[in-house]
């Protein structure tokens, strides 16, 4: 293996100050530091297999339910012109936020998810979609042989006796 010129800890500075939201971009960050794009392109790839670098998710999908809690919490009790700073340092949406409270007071109603289907439903449900595919094949059938018949009564027409 290669030993690098720089520490794990440069690299890691480097990287969350490249990839922080707002940012100067790692490759323009990489070129004003003078480093080549083909070992910031490693750093990334390393990084990316490892333990993620912050503790925060990236995307607001990969919030755990207690964290979205949290933010639901955090965000009711902020006015206004806090409040997009909050969303912005969280890295969330207004709409999101929307989503979360709607979901949260759906699941409190109890007007959740609906029970998952019983056996007998599944299977009722199978039969039908087989049937409606045996009743679709039988329909087809009957508009070709009418098509048929169509064609057959035509070229008999067509036929003059000598």
């Amino acid at each position: 293996m290669r030993q690098s010129k720089y520490s794990e800890a440069y690299r890691e500075q480097f990287l969350r100050e490249a990839l922080r939201p707002g940012g100067v971009g790692v490759y323009r960050l990489a070129r004003e530091r003078g480093l080549s794009n083909g070992m910031v392109y490693r750093w990334l790839s390393d990084a990316r297999e490892s333990v993620p670098m912050t503790d925060k998710p990236r995307r607001p999908e990969d919030l755990s339910a207690q964290e979205k809690l949290r933010v639901l919490a955090e965000a009711s009790s902020l006015s206004d012109s806090k409040l997009g700073e909050f969303i912005r340092r969280e890295g969330i949406h207004e709409s999101d936020l929307a989503r979360w409270r709607e979901e949260a007071l759906r699941g409190l109603s109890g007007a959740g998810k609906a029970a998952a289907p019983s056996k007998r439903e599944r299977d009722l449900e199978r039969e039908l979609r087989r049937k409606d595919k045996a009743l679709a094949e039988a329909v087809a059938l009957v508009v070709l042989a009418k098509k048929a018949r169509a064609l057959w009564a035509d070229a008999d027409d067509d036929t003059s006796e000598s």
